[in-house]
């Protein structure tokens, strides 16, 4: 069994409108809501053995935010998920080792909203989980969705994760965002 962690990058600051997108930081509240994610990650025992994030500062930060993990991870960092479409993030997953058990991959929407649903596939539609439900409606920042996957990477396609949870900062302790 493997899983598979998406994330969406904290919140970034538009505080300077001159940046341009790849350089945008972290805000204040993205900053907290990326440490309350990280404390979640560790109480429910979420630890990658792969790291896939996307180049911008504010995935980065986001990411800087996770560590310090209790077993380091090995962490790529991709130009090609900037921005990245839902299959393209989908290819980069199934490019992944057999031996990874558990995937992180840290991008932007709506990329990694649309991968979360194309995952989901068919168990969209009963919307009896209410994990699922929350995610059809979006997938705000620093947002965490878990999947179980049954299949090795390569074989990773549409309906073929289980949505395990779903985690957003504002649900959080210790989150004041």
């Amino acid at each position: 069994m493997r899983q598979l962690l998406l994330l969406r990058h904290a919140k970034s600051s538009w505080d300077e409108r001159d940046t341009p997108d790849h350089q945008r930081p972290l805000n204040r509240r993205g900053l907290a809501a990326a440490a309350a994610m990280r404390t979640a990650m560790q109480g429910l025992g979420l630890a990658p053995d792969v790291v896939l994030a996307s180049t911008s500062r504010r995935t980065v930060q986001t990411l800087e935010a996770l560590e310090p993990w209790a077993d380091t991870p090995l962490v790529d960092r991709l130009d090609s998920l900037y921005l990245a479409p839902a299959p393209a993030m989908l290819k980069i997953i199934q490019e992944v080792g057999a031996m990874a058990r558990s995937v992180l991959v840290v991008g932007h929407n709506p990329g990694v909203h649309d991968l979360a649903m194309l995952l989901v596939g068919a168990q969209a539609a009963s919307f009896d989980n209410p994990d699922i439900r929350r995610l059809a409606e979006g997938f705000p920042t620093g947002a965490l969705a878990e999947f179980t996957v049954t299949v090795p990477w390569q074989a990773l396609d549409e309906g073929g994760g289980r949505l395990a949870r779903f985690l957003c900062p504002r649900d959080l302790p210790g989150f004041g965002g």
